[in-house]
């Protein structure tokens, strides 16, 4: 779930997917995955799938929305999680468990004929199993788009790449990327566009936004360690639950105020439960690994069109005129398109 620092910060600044171009960005997969997963679904909730049954929405939304970034100049990396901390073993077990209740309210709601509430209970019962990460991959290697295997939060390795100029920013929905100390976090660059409202009649536009850590330590008067006692108070996917009856702005407001945790003396007994310790060293410390040289590529045309429509059942016409665009915005960009993809 992340961080909820939203309702502090201040200083976003909504962009449009051109600004970027030129810039590497290092995505959170599993982030995007999930969003893909969720969106991508049919009229009654139900993901896409081959012939054989395997879902494929996220493969279609990595496909479409991976090659709109490349013909607008951006240059992505996605950043695959590994083992998580074991702190995040509750967090886990809350994700099953609510994944599991919706699963069961869709499935009641579609029993009842309630097709929108069905939609909304869907998506939320979205899961990454392994073969989709796998197939995601395979379809990054197909593009020619580099990926990078974290040792254990993809989210910590993206913002690590960021902070040490491999790309220029990292890519994320949650707020952790700030936590785990990313100079830069665009956020709704795997979502944006026209989106309808759960349980509502409404579409809004959704944008991509910029953040910048020093921007945001700068308005909130904080240094990045206070950032994560401040998010140790409200909750982390390392300690889901944070202190009872602490929020976004309350939490600010004891920060500001004592300076650190353990000046905290009204909320002694209650951080007494919680090994903020290891939280600070996982956000400050995080388990991370040299990438190596990130390459792009030109995609191999033949393999995209094996993967997806031979074993997926993509609509061949589709795939090729995707591809074929990305060739004709090639021109408009300074470099040519090998130079480019280089």
């Amino acid at each position: 779930m992340g961080v909820d620092l939203g309702p502090l910060i201040k200083s976003r600044r909504q962009i449009r997917v051109e600004e970027l171009h030129g810039k590497s960005v290092a995505i959170d997969a599993y982030n995007a995955l999930y969003q893909f997963l969720a969106v991508i679904r049919g009229e009654a909730g139900e993901p896409l799938t081959d012939s054989k049954g395997r879902v494929t929405s996220h493969l279609s939304g990595l496909y479409y929305r991976t090659l709109n970034l490349l013909e607008k100049g951006v240059k992505p990396v996605y950043v695959f999680d590994g083992k998580p901390p074991e702190l995040k073993a509750q967090e886990i077990e809350n994700r099953i468990r609510q994944r599991e209740s919706a699963r069961a309210k869709y499935e009641e709601a579609l029993k009842r004929g309630d097709l929108e509430s069905a939609r909304t209970y869907a998506a939320l019962s979205a899961r990454l199993r392994d073969y989709m990460v796998e197939d995601a991959k395979r379809l990054l290697e197909a593009l020619g788009v580099p990926w990078v295997q974290a040792p254990s939060e993809g989210e910590a390795e993206a913002a690590y790449m960021a902070a040490k100029g491999y790309v220029w920013a990292s890519v994320s929905q949650d707020y952790d990327s700030l936590l785990f100390g990313s100079p830069v976090l665009v956020r709704n660059l795997t979502i944006s566009g026209r989106r309808k409202l759960p349980r509502k009649d409404v579409y809004v536009e959704v944008v991509p936004e910029l953040i910048r850590l020093d921007e945001v330590l700068g308005e909130l008067g904080l240094t990045r360690e206070q950032l994560v006692d401040l998010g140790i108070l409200i909750g982390t996917d390392f300690n889901p639950d944070g202190i009872r009856g602490v929020g976004p702005v309350k939490a600010y407001n004891y920060i500001k105020k004592y300076g650190r945790l353990e000046n905290i003396a009204e909320l002694a007994s209650e951080l007494s439960s919680i090994d903020y310790n290891a939280i600070r060293r996982i956000f400050l410390s995080p388990s991370v690994a040299e990438p190596g040289p990130l390459e792009w590529r030109p995609p191999d045309e033949g393999a995209v069109v094996e993967f997806l429509c031979r074993e997926h059942d993509f609509s061949e016409e589709r795939v090729l005129n995707a591809l074929r665009r990305l060739k004709a915005s090639a021109p408009a960009r300074t470099e040519t398109l090998d130079r480019w993809f280089g």
